[in-house]
Protein backbone atom coordinates (compact mmCIF):
# COMPACT_ATOMS: atom_id res chain seq x y z
CA UNK A 1 0.00 0.00 0.00
CA UNK A 2 1.25 3.48 -0.88
CA UNK A 3 2.09 5.81 2.00
CA UNK A 4 1.00 9.38 2.66
CA UNK A 5 2.48 11.80 5.18
CA UNK A 6 0.12 14.56 6.39
CA UNK A 7 1.68 17.69 7.90
CA UNK A 8 -0.94 19.99 9.44
CA UNK A 9 -1.18 21.61 12.88
CA UNK A 10 -4.98 21.24 12.82
CA UNK A 11 -5.82 17.88 14.37
CA UNK A 12 -9.37 17.90 13.00
CA UNK A 13 -8.02 18.37 9.48
CA UNK A 14 -5.50 15.57 9.92
CA UNK A 15 -8.28 13.28 11.12
CA UNK A 16 -10.49 14.21 8.17
CA UNK A 17 -7.73 13.53 5.64
CA UNK A 18 -6.95 10.24 7.34
CA UNK A 19 -10.63 9.23 7.33
CA UNK A 20 -11.14 10.04 3.64
CA UNK A 21 -7.86 8.53 2.36
CA UNK A 22 -7.12 5.59 4.67
CA UNK A 23 -8.95 3.11 2.42
CA UNK A 24 -6.31 3.50 -0.27
CA UNK A 25 -3.19 4.71 1.56
CA UNK A 26 -1.21 4.03 4.70
CA UNK A 27 -1.35 7.31 6.60
CA UNK A 28 1.24 8.95 8.84
CA UNK A 29 0.76 12.43 10.24
CA UNK A 30 2.29 15.11 12.39
CA UNK A 31 1.04 18.43 13.72
CA UNK A 32 4.58 19.73 14.14
CA UNK A 33 6.05 21.18 10.93
CA UNK A 34 9.54 20.92 12.38
CA UNK A 35 9.05 17.13 12.51
CA UNK A 36 8.12 16.90 8.81
CA UNK A 37 11.60 16.11 7.56
CA UNK A 38 12.24 13.48 10.24
CA UNK A 39 8.86 11.87 9.53
CA UNK A 40 9.58 11.82 5.79
CA UNK A 41 12.95 10.16 6.34
CA UNK A 42 11.49 7.64 8.77
CA UNK A 43 8.36 6.60 6.87
CA UNK A 44 9.54 7.19 3.27
CA UNK A 45 6.10 8.33 2.06
CA UNK A 46 5.07 8.20 -1.59
CA UNK A 47 3.50 11.66 -1.26
CA UNK A 48 3.13 14.44 1.31
CA UNK A 49 0.04 16.55 2.07
CA UNK A 50 1.21 19.84 3.54
CA UNK A 51 -0.56 22.77 5.18
CA UNK A 52 0.89 26.26 4.68
CA UNK A 53 0.06 28.33 7.73
CA UNK A 54 1.55 26.63 10.78
CA UNK A 55 3.35 27.99 13.84
CA UNK A 56 7.15 28.35 14.08
CA UNK A 57 7.95 26.69 10.76
CA UNK A 58 5.70 27.50 7.78
CA UNK A 59 4.61 25.14 5.04
CA UNK A 60 6.61 27.24 2.57
CA UNK A 61 9.80 26.44 4.45
CA UNK A 62 8.88 22.76 4.78
CA UNK A 63 8.12 22.50 1.05
CA UNK A 64 11.36 24.21 0.06
CA UNK A 65 13.41 22.02 2.41
CA UNK A 66 11.85 18.75 1.27
CA UNK A 67 12.14 19.69 -2.42
CA UNK A 68 15.81 20.63 -2.11
CA UNK A 69 17.20 17.60 -0.24
CA UNK A 70 18.33 14.58 -2.24
CA UNK A 71 16.63 12.12 0.15
CA UNK A 72 13.19 13.73 -0.22
CA UNK A 73 13.16 15.77 -3.43
CA UNK A 74 11.46 13.02 -5.45
CA UNK A 75 8.47 12.85 -3.07
CA UNK A 76 5.47 14.70 -4.58
CA UNK A 77 4.21 17.45 -2.26
CA UNK A 78 0.57 18.52 -2.36
CA UNK A 79 -0.36 21.75 -0.60
CA UNK A 80 -3.68 21.52 1.31
CA UNK A 81 -4.42 25.01 2.61
CA UNK A 82 -7.17 27.43 3.53
CA UNK A 83 -5.31 30.17 1.68
CA UNK A 84 -6.55 31.38 -1.71
CA UNK A 85 -4.64 29.55 -4.48
CA UNK A 86 -4.53 32.75 -6.55
CA UNK A 87 -2.25 34.18 -3.89
CA UNK A 88 0.09 31.25 -3.28
CA UNK A 89 -0.33 28.48 -5.88
CA UNK A 90 2.36 29.62 -8.33
CA UNK A 91 4.77 30.40 -5.52
CA UNK A 92 4.33 26.92 -4.02
CA UNK A 93 4.85 25.29 -7.41
CA UNK A 94 8.07 27.24 -7.79
CA UNK A 95 9.16 25.78 -4.45
CA UNK A 96 8.54 22.27 -5.79
CA UNK A 97 4.89 21.47 -4.97
CA UNK A 98 3.06 19.09 -7.35
CA UNK A 99 -0.41 20.41 -6.58
CA UNK A 100 -2.45 22.94 -4.58
CA UNK A 101 -5.82 22.17 -2.94
CA UNK A 102 -7.87 24.77 -1.08
CA UNK A 103 -9.83 23.86 2.03
CA UNK A 104 -12.55 22.65 2.16
CA UNK A 105 -10.93 19.96 0.06
CA UNK A 106 -12.48 18.55 -3.10
CA UNK A 107 -11.59 14.95 -2.22
CA UNK A 108 -12.63 13.57 -5.59
CA UNK A 109 -10.13 15.86 -7.30
CA UNK A 110 -7.46 15.24 -4.66
CA UNK A 111 -7.77 11.45 -5.03
CA UNK A 112 -7.64 11.69 -8.82
CA UNK A 113 -4.55 13.88 -8.70
CA UNK A 114 -2.81 11.54 -6.25
CA UNK A 115 -3.53 8.55 -8.49
CA UNK A 116 -2.25 10.36 -11.59
CA UNK A 117 1.00 11.57 -10.04
CA UNK A 118 1.80 8.39 -8.13
CA UNK A 119 0.95 6.12 -11.07
CA UNK A 120 3.37 8.04 -13.28
CA UNK A 121 6.02 7.85 -10.57
CA UNK A 122 5.59 4.08 -10.15
CA UNK A 123 5.62 3.45 -13.91
CA UNK A 124 8.86 5.38 -14.30
CA UNK A 125 10.44 3.61 -11.34
CA UNK A 126 9.52 0.20 -12.74
CA UNK A 127 10.65 0.98 -16.27
CA UNK A 128 14.29 1.51 -15.46
CA UNK A 129 16.57 1.87 -12.47
CA UNK A 130 17.50 5.51 -11.88
CA UNK A 131 20.46 6.86 -9.97
CA UNK A 132 20.43 10.21 -8.21
CA UNK A 133 23.35 11.97 -9.88
CA UNK A 134 24.03 15.55 -10.90
CA UNK A 135 25.41 15.70 -14.44
CA UNK A 136 26.00 18.98 -16.28
CA UNK A 137 24.26 19.00 -19.68
CA UNK A 138 23.57 21.34 -22.55
CA UNK A 139 20.19 20.86 -24.25
CA UNK A 140 19.55 22.23 -27.72
CA UNK A 141 16.21 22.19 -29.46
CA UNK A 142 13.08 24.07 -30.53
CA UNK A 143 10.71 25.42 -27.88
CA UNK A 144 6.91 25.43 -27.90
CA UNK A 145 6.86 28.73 -29.84
CA UNK A 146 9.15 27.36 -32.56
CA UNK A 147 12.20 29.27 -31.35
CA UNK A 148 15.62 27.56 -31.20
CA UNK A 149 17.13 27.43 -27.71
CA UNK A 150 20.19 26.22 -25.87
CA UNK A 151 19.99 25.67 -22.10
CA UNK A 152 22.63 24.62 -19.58
CA UNK A 153 21.18 22.39 -16.88
CA UNK A 154 22.03 19.73 -14.29
CA UNK A 155 20.29 16.37 -13.98
CA UNK A 156 18.41 15.34 -10.83
CA UNK A 157 18.70 11.65 -11.68
CA UNK A 158 19.84 9.51 -14.59
CA UNK A 159 19.37 6.02 -16.03
CA UNK A 160 21.04 4.07 -18.81
CA UNK A 161 18.59 5.53 -21.31
CA UNK A 162 17.33 8.78 -19.86
CA UNK A 163 17.41 11.51 -17.25
CA UNK A 164 15.36 14.06 -15.30
CA UNK A 165 16.34 17.73 -15.30
CA UNK A 166 15.00 21.26 -15.24
CA UNK A 167 14.93 23.50 -18.30
CA UNK A 168 14.11 27.17 -18.82
CA UNK A 169 12.61 26.51 -22.26
CA UNK A 170 8.96 25.51 -22.57
CA UNK A 171 8.65 22.34 -24.63
CA UNK A 172 5.89 19.96 -25.62
CA UNK A 173 5.71 16.32 -24.63
CA UNK A 174 7.24 14.04 -27.30
CA UNK A 175 9.43 16.83 -28.69
CA UNK A 176 13.16 16.08 -28.93
CA UNK A 177 16.39 17.80 -27.93
CA UNK A 178 20.05 17.24 -28.68
CA UNK A 179 22.01 16.35 -25.54
CA UNK A 180 25.60 17.36 -24.81
CA UNK A 181 27.76 16.45 -21.81
CA UNK A 182 29.54 19.50 -20.39
CA UNK A 183 32.18 17.95 -18.12
CA UNK A 184 35.12 18.70 -20.44
CA UNK A 185 33.86 21.03 -23.10
CA UNK A 186 30.73 19.93 -24.98
CA UNK A 187 30.38 16.31 -26.09
CA UNK A 188 27.36 15.28 -28.12
CA UNK A 189 25.82 12.09 -26.73
CA UNK A 190 22.52 11.80 -28.59
CA UNK A 191 18.92 12.89 -29.05
CA UNK A 192 16.32 12.52 -26.30
CA UNK A 193 12.52 12.69 -26.31
CA UNK A 194 10.44 14.34 -23.60
CA UNK A 195 8.29 11.64 -22.00
CA UNK A 196 7.13 13.53 -18.88
CA UNK A 197 6.67 17.14 -17.77
CA UNK A 198 6.57 18.03 -14.06
CA UNK A 199 5.18 21.25 -12.52
CA UNK A 200 3.71 22.47 -15.84
CA UNK A 201 2.55 25.80 -14.38
CA UNK A 202 5.96 26.90 -13.10
CA UNK A 203 8.53 29.06 -14.93
CA UNK A 204 11.27 26.43 -14.62
CA UNK A 205 9.86 23.10 -15.78
CA UNK A 206 11.25 19.65 -14.97
CA UNK A 207 11.40 17.20 -17.84
CA UNK A 208 11.82 13.44 -17.95
CA UNK A 209 13.69 12.51 -21.14
CA UNK A 210 14.45 9.21 -22.82
CA UNK A 211 17.12 8.77 -25.49
CA UNK A 212 15.87 7.87 -28.95
CA UNK A 213 19.40 7.83 -30.32
CA UNK A 214 22.75 7.65 -28.52
CA UNK A 215 25.83 8.35 -30.62
CA UNK A 216 28.32 9.03 -27.83
CA UNK A 217 29.26 7.71 -24.41
CA UNK A 218 26.44 8.41 -21.95
CA UNK A 219 27.18 8.41 -18.22
CA UNK A 220 25.58 4.98 -17.69
CA UNK A 221 25.97 2.07 -20.10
Amino acid sequence: MLRLLIVDDNEAMRNLLRERLADHYEIFDTGDPERALAEALEHKPDAILLDLMMPNFSGFEVCQTLASLSFTQQIPIFIVSGEDPIKYKSFCQNLGASGYFQKPVDFKYLKARLVAVLSAKIAERRAEVRIRLRVALSLKGIDQQGTPFEDLTVTENISANGFLCGCKATMKKDSTVEVFLCSEGEKYVGTARIVRIDSPETPYLRYGLCFVRKTGDWVLK
